[in-house]
């Protein structure tokens, strides 16, 4: 099996195949493998996997497991509400921990270097077909492999998703600014050291956690840029960063001067599309379905994809130990895309929720204020059990109007 991109869903799915006794190689375009950002959250249905994978307990000596998860309103510091992470681990069976992306990529690459996985770097595929007895795929330094499946995990801007659909990212207009900083930098700033926090605002949010043990904090600012709806082509800069956090409270503004100010991401997803699966070559993570950042489900999301394509593919093995492609790829196929469709969709509408201003705003907030704590309705149909059969996937949560909210005084 080839793997095209080395990022974290291309060695996940590499590692969970690997298990299987399946032979891979991984082709990174990359000279070296690594990752760039700084915090991940993974949610139970993700930690169940890598508990299946003897990985949660290093995971989470290098992450942190959270106490809780607040929400506040970014302009007023009023809290809006919270969810209990230890009782949601009781709830599910397993942590919500924070992680740095570097850290969960390294792990995941030990993982399939034990595993046995061929890692090949300086590997950048230009090409897929799927007109022969095998797919193939054609590198840039113009040699080309075979192999009995191929899987494009190549990313956003995936090369295999260009070739088979045809569709480019869609911009949200929205920009994230990073800063990870020693947590000693901030402890002035009366920051919370065991919860994940949300501070949402009129365009913007701001996301602040403990890394790496408590050592290191995350925090991330993302704003609508009025460059980007001008259609102008510098858009996200820092100065556009200042003025989108000058309204909220002095704990938010306290973090601004600490991002990263010479880099930034702008913030794109692409629409859902029903096929992934051309023949023998099935596209999977961010080239399938990549979210905006909202459900915070983007890593974990890959990630359910390779533990469903390995476990469909030991369910369709022969006594010979060769698997029945046609019908592994097939029961992929069947169950993901309905999944994951569903958080694309459930992270665009999430984040026009943050961002709100006005009555929708105070709508907003007394809903979320009279939210009990330990309610997981919005969330039982995303943290349980990944669904392996179309049958399993559990119903999607349905949104509260904000028509409905209490009176309020705006």
């Amino acid at each position: 099996m080839l793997v095209v991109g080395g990022g974290i869903g291309g060695l996940g799915a590499a590692f969970a195949l690997a298990r299987e006794g399946l032979r891979v190689r991984v082709l990174e375009q990359a000279t070296e493998f690594g990752e760039v950002g700084a915090g991940l959250q993974l949610a139970p249905n993700c930690t169940r996997i890598l508990h299946e994978y003897g990985l949660l307990d290093e995971a989470k000596r290098l992450g942190v497991v959270p106490d809780s998860m607040v929400m506040f309103d970014a302009v007023d510091g009023a809290e809006l509400t919270r969810l209990d992470l230890r009782d949601l681990e009781r709830r599910y069976g397993f942590p919500y921990i924070v992680i740095h992306r570097s850290d969960l990529h390294t792990l995941l690459l030990n993982a399939c270097r034990r595993a046995g996985v061929d890692l090949a770097t300086d590997s950048r595929v230009i090409e897929y077909h799927h007109d022969g007895p095998r797919p193939s795929v054609l590198l840039a330094d113009g040699h080309t492999e075979h192999a009995d499946v191929v899987i494009a995990a190549d990313g956003l801007h995936s090369v295999a998703r260009d070739r088979f659909v045809g569709d480019t990212p869609v911009s949200s207009s929205y920009v994230a600014y990073r800063g990870a900083v020693p947590i000693d930098s901030v402890r002035d700033h009366h920051v919370h050291e065991n919860a994940v926090v949300v501070h949402v605002g009129p365009r913007c949010h701001f996301v602040q956690y403990a890394l790496r043990g408590g050592e290191m904090f995350n925090q991330v600012a993302v704003f609508e840029s009025p460059k980007a709806r001008a259609g102008k082509d510098d858009w996200g800069t820092p100065d556009e960063l200042d003025e989108a956090f000058a309204d909220t409270t002095d704990r938010v503004r306290a973090g601004i001067p600490l991002m990263w100010r010479d880099r930034w991401w702008r913030m794109f997803d692409r629409e859902p599309i029903d096929t992934w699966v051309y023949d023998r070559i099935v596209l999977l993570g961010d080239a399938a379905h990549p979210p905006l950042q909202y459900l915070a489900q983007g890593a974990i999301m890959a990630l359910e994809d390779g533990w469903v394509l390995a476990r469909h593919a030991a369910r369709n093995r022969a006594a010979d130990k060769t698997v029945d492609w046609t019908a592994a790829l097939a029961a992929y196929q069947a169950v993901r895309p309905e999944h994951c469709h569903r958080v694309q969709r459930t992270a665009r509408a999430w984040g026009e929720l943050w961002h709100l201003d006005g009555l929708a705003r105070a709508q907003r907030n007394a809903i979320l204020r009279e939210r009990d704590t330990h309610d997981y309705t919005f969330v039982d149909w995303l943290y349980g059990p990944t669904a392996l059969e179309p049958d399993e996937e559990p119903p999607a949560f349905v949104p509260i109007p904000l028509g409905t909210a209490p009176a309020t005084n705006r």
